[in-house]
């Protein structure tokens, strides 16, 4: 007997081809959720939904409607909650409650609406203009970005020389991460971390709101990379890969009021380890090629 009152998606269940641990995780979340229901006394009010990493079931509780996400324990989101906690609904989603050793939350229920069909230009003033809002004095308790990019930086460092990125990008982006790592305004303001078309998610109490941060105490201008990737179809479509990219970028920055040099070395670097990770996965080989297409726009 199912402990849920409704079945879980199939594509949800197939997360546990992943490996063994994702497979012990997926079928902990029927009890995590079933246990969360009866202790928090929300009522199931739609059917569920589900990211790369979390399940997000709509419920009411006590008579309002929110969502129960439970997420699986990853790095990049392991100050999820801290995060949403510190904002209080301050250009994010609110949180209404948490537990942390079963990483789920209850969280106000926004749209479904995103930002994957709002014009282009106006899409990245509008991620540009929650900078403003979600960019604070970070908590102590984050992990510090330098901390990060001192580990891709070795990372990148060992790439062959033969792997299917320009060795110039490679070399650009390690001293640049090196750079970057030494730099004390690398860390000290919570940032998003993934705040993209697809993060932000329309609202009842604001127009927009982020969801889904992975959070950092970090650069304010580390944020502007996502934005550029994704929608690439629109990218390629408009027939002119460089003026797109760089008009996506310059939205972005002039609305966040970003020191456009910072944000390109950004780009830079966070391009340079896509391509990496992307080669060291197997992935498809036009994921590596829209990484450089992304680094020669913001820099031609």
């Amino acid at each position: 007997m199912s402990l849920l009152p409704f079945e879980l998606p199939q594509s949800f269940l197939a997360i546990a081809d992943r490996d063994e641990q994702w497979a012990a995780w997926v079928d902990s979340v029927p009890r995590i959720v079933h246990d969360l229901i009866a202790e928090w006394d929300l009522a199931v009010d739609g059917e569920p939904m589900h990211g790369w990493t979390s399940l997000v079931v709509p419920v009411r509780a006590q008579g309002r409607p929110a969502v129960l996400k439970v997420a699986w324990p990853h790095e990049e989101c392991q100050h999820e909650i801290l995060a949403l906690q510190h904002w209080h609904g301050r250009g994010a989603a609110l949180m209404l409650r948490a537990d942390p050793r079963r990483n789920a939350m209850l969280l106000e229920r926004l749209s479904t609406r995103d930002l994957m069909h709002v014009d282009d230009l106006e899409a990245c003033e509008i991620i540009g203009g929650l900078y403003a809002r979600l960019h604070v004095p970070a908590p102590p308790q984050l992990v510090p970005l330098s901390s990060y990019i001192r580990r891709h930086t070795a990372d990148l460092e060992r790439l062959p020389r033969d792997a299917a990125v320009p060795r110039r990008i490679v070399e650009q982006a390690v001293h640049l991460g090196r750079s970057l790592v030494d730099d004390p305004a690398t860390d000290g303001t919570l940032i998003h971390g993934d705040l993209h078309h697809q993060n932000v998610l329309g609202g009842g109490r604001e127009a927009w709101l982020a969801i889904d941060p992975q959070p950092v105490s970090g650069d304010p201008h580390y944020e502007v990379d996502p934005v550029l990737f994704n929608r690439w179809d629109e990218i390629v479509a408009s027939g002119d890969i460089r003026a797109a990219v760089r008009r996506r970028f310059h939205a972005v920055v002039d609305a966040a009021g970003l020191d456009e040099e910072r944000a390109r070395a950004w780009v830079v670097v966070r391009e340079a380890h896509n391509a990496m990770w992307a080669i060291e996965d197997g992935d498809d080989p036009d994921r590596v090629t829209m990484a450089v297409a992304i680094v020669k726009a913001v820099q031609d």
